[in-house]
Parts: C-alpha cells; structure tokens; sequence
C-alpha cells in the first residue's frame, strides 16, 4: 500500500505545483503561498478532530519544532522557485536531497557512499546538465553555468538540501504520534506561523477574490491530500524508499510544464529528469 499511497502524493504534489504556478502569473508570491496552506486549512483542522490526539513525548516536540522553522524557510524557497522559473527546470533539482543526505552523513558520521550510490550522483550530474544540452554549443560548462543563471533551479537545490532535515525529522515525529495527526498539526503551525510573514512581505495585499475562490481551493485541496499521502506512506516504509517514488512528480510536473505552459525545450528536459531520476533511485536503494 505504501507505493500507492506515494504515487498518490507524486501526483498530487505535481498537480498542485502546476495550479499553484499558474496562480503565481497574476498574483504576489508571498499571497500565493499564504493562499496555498489557508484554503488547505480547514481540511487540516477537520483531519486533527477525526486522527484525535495521540500521546506525545519529548522526541515527536523536539522534531516537529525544529522542522517547522525549516519547512517554512523551505516553502518560501520553493514557491518562490515555482513562480521563478519553467517547472521543466526547477522540479527536477529535488532529486538532490539524498545528495545532501550523503554529504551531510559524510562530514558529520565520516560514512561512505557505495559504488552503485556514487553512480548515482553521477547520474544526478549528468542529468542537471542534459536540462540545458542545448546551451553546450556554447561551451562544454554552458549548461552547468545556466543552472546558476536560472534563480528557480538555485532555489529549489536550497529546497532540497533543507528537505534532506526534514524528511528524517518529519519520520521521527510520525513515529511518536500518527500520520494523520503529525501531517495536520505541522502545517497548521506552519499556517499560524507564516500568516504573519505574508502580511509583512506581501506586495499586495491579502485579500481574496472571488475569481480566487475556486483555483485557491483546488490547489488547496490537493496540498492537502498530498501532505495526508506522504504521512501515510512514510508511516509504512523506509524514508529513502518513499521518496523515492514520491520524486515521480518531476516527471508529472515537466509534463504539464508542456501541457499547460508551453514550456520550451522539454524532451532534453525530460530526459534530463529520466536521467536524475535514475540516478536517485542508485542513491536511495544502493545508500
């Protein structure tokens, strides 16, 4: 069941990236993030009432506290990398975060990756340079260059290597709590925590539509039951294991990255990703 229920958040994951870009072209990036996790709001609190609450320890407080301020930090950066840059270039850099988890485990533990995990990275690299092939007429390090030139990919590769904390801090909690209960909590703290920062930061102000009300609650909708599918895969297996099926949502966001926005150069771009994504899988199944 868990590999159900982490295809379900790869797609819902990727569906509602693709409706939360298309908010992103008329409004303020601080309103849409906002907008995102208020119309998911009342799902969250509906789903806390029915989980109940579970008994709760030092270790669920310890990792839900540390991770909310990194998980805030986080979806600033990648809402503002969605509204930045075609999704064909900036979904795909989340297939770093083990990267980071490797480096991370290195300096701190001094553990070694295994061959097939050093493939693995390798594979990552090749793939981030196949998103920009067409700019290696240029130079052989045009592509790399290009990744630095596009804002969206740098703040997603930020996104990533945050994600690689709270993926484990994320599992630690559920495990002293629920699925259900975690997921929900964590994000309406996280609700009650960035309302405040959107105000200040907000070009615009917070102020819904009525155009509004229908996108904001599809995309709100959908937030919310990929966050419910994530907690409920990642209460039934390995961590590694359940994103890496997860990370299926760069090749359902670069899809309707053509679909919906046109957007250029998508067979490298999609090739790319098949290569990454690849190279994810040596990483997580091969650590």
């Amino acid at each position: 069941m868990w590999i159900a229920y982490a295809l379900l958040t790869a797609f819902m994951l990727a569906t509602c990236d693709a409706l939360t870009k298309k908010a992103l072209a008329s409004r303020d990036a601080y309103f849409v993030a906002w907008a995102r996790l208020f119309f998911a709001l009342p799902f969250f609190i509906a789903s806390l009432f029915i989980a109940g609450i579970p008994k709760l320890d030092y270790y669920f407080w310890r990792a839900a506290l540390i991770a909310v301020p990194l998980e805030i930090a986080a979806y600033i950066l990648y809402i503002k990398s969605l509204k930045a840059s075609p999704l064909s270039l900036t979904m795909p850099f989340l297939a770093l975060t083990p990267v980071f988890v490797i480096l991370i485990s290195y300096i701190m533990l001094g553990e070694k990756v295994s061959a097939a995990g050093g493939t693995g990275i390798l594979l990552l690299a090749a793939g981030g340079y196949m998103l920009n092939m067409h700019k290696a007429g240029e130079s052989v390090l045009q592509p790399f260059k290009e990744i630095l030139r596009e804002p969206g990919s740098v703040m997603m590769i930020a996104v990533a290597f945050i994600y690689s904390f709270t993926a484990s801090l994320g599992k630690m909690a559920i495990m002293h709590s629920s699925p259900a209960f975690f997921g929900s909590l964590y994000f309406i703290l996280i609700t009650i925590l960035f309302t405040p920062i959107a105000f200040i930061k907000s070009r615009e102000s917070i102020l819904i539509k009525k155009k509004d009300l229908f996108p904001f609650l599809m995309i709100g909708m959908t937030f919310f039951l990929m966050i419910i599918f994530h907690m409920k895969a990642m209460s039934l297996t390995n961590v590694a294991y359940m994103i890496s099926v997860k990370r299926m949502s760069l090749l359902i966001s670069i899809f309707y990255g053509y679909l919906i926005f046109r957007e250029s150069n998508i067979r490298e771009r999609a090739l790319g990703s098949l290569v990454m994504f690849a190279g994810f899988l040596l990483i997580v199944l091969n650590p």
